[in-house]
């Protein structure tokens, strides 16, 4: 058995329109997932990625941003593609101003998208995943502020703490039951959020003084970890939080 394969399982990938959640998708497709690309923009663009690929892949155009529209996109799922193997929680927003500036809209925005939708979608798999009786794996997106506290982005900083300290927590209680919860946490990488860094010369030469591998992240560079930690290679890898951030903490 090739136990980097995921043949004839689906996953629930959010946030799969573009960057990071794309990329993931594409790289589940890629190794014989069925994945359904869940978010509030068109997904046309994944799905003509995954079927480049020869992957299967179908789109649900959802806005996440409450518990109750996001446990509907999952029971939608199931209903239409059968059950889930594996949850990607990828969607995520972030807010920028000063500490003392910080309003609570931004606060409270961030933080349902970030932490709270999150948790109620994980809680949604495995009620579904223990009512089958079977396994699975979650994978959560989270950051290198799940490890620093970065500046200006209070709540983004606090959910993705949050997102840490839930995958050790759903670990502790679902490993048992055969259901993986990891984490990745990305370092820098290429995308529409960062256009701003790499284009500031002495931010993005400070950045990448910082990198011991000298250079960004490619989204693919992340969903090679998130492809692995949904596997049958991973099945021993639960409530890990795995930086993918080409040796910046390890400065």
């Amino acid at each position: 058995m090739n136990r980097f394969f995921l043949t004839d399982t689906r996953a629930f990938v959010t946030g799969a329109n573009t960057g990071i959640g794309q990329a993931i998708a594409v790289d589940l497709a890629r190794h014989g997932c069925h994945v359904i690309a869940v978010g509030r923009s068109s997904m046309d663009e994944t799905l003509a990625k995954v079927a480049a690929e020869g992957g299967q892949a179908n789109a649900l155009q959802v806005d996440l941003g409450t518990v109750a529209a996001a446990q509907a996109a999952f029971a939608e799922a199931e209903q239409q593609f059968g059950p889930i193997e594996t949850l990607v929680n990828n969607a995520g927003i972030i807010r920028r101003d000063d500490s003392l500036a910080f309003t609570e809209e931004d606060w409270d925005a961030v933080m349902d998208i970030n932490l709270k939708v999150v948790f109620f979608l994980c809680q949604s798999f495995a009620k579904s995943r223990v009512a089958a009786g079977q396994g699975g794996s979650i994978i959560s997106i989270a950051s290198l502020l799940s490890f620093q506290g970065g500046i200006r982005v209070p709540s983004y900083t606090a959910s993705k703490s949050g997102v840490a300290g839930l995958t050790k927590i759903l670990s502790n209680e679902w490993s048992g039951k055969g259901i993986t919860v990891n984490a990745v946490a990305p370092g820098y990488v290429i995308s529409n959020n960062t256009t701003d860094l790499r284009n500031d010369p002495e931010r993005n030469k400070a950045i990448l003084d910082r990198i011991p591998l000298g250079r960004w992240a490619d989204p693919e560079d992340i969903a090679g970890a998130a492809t692995f930690l949904a596997g049958p290679a991973a099945r021993y890898v639960t409530g890990v939080t795995l930086p993918v951030d080409g040796g910046w903490l390890g400065r």
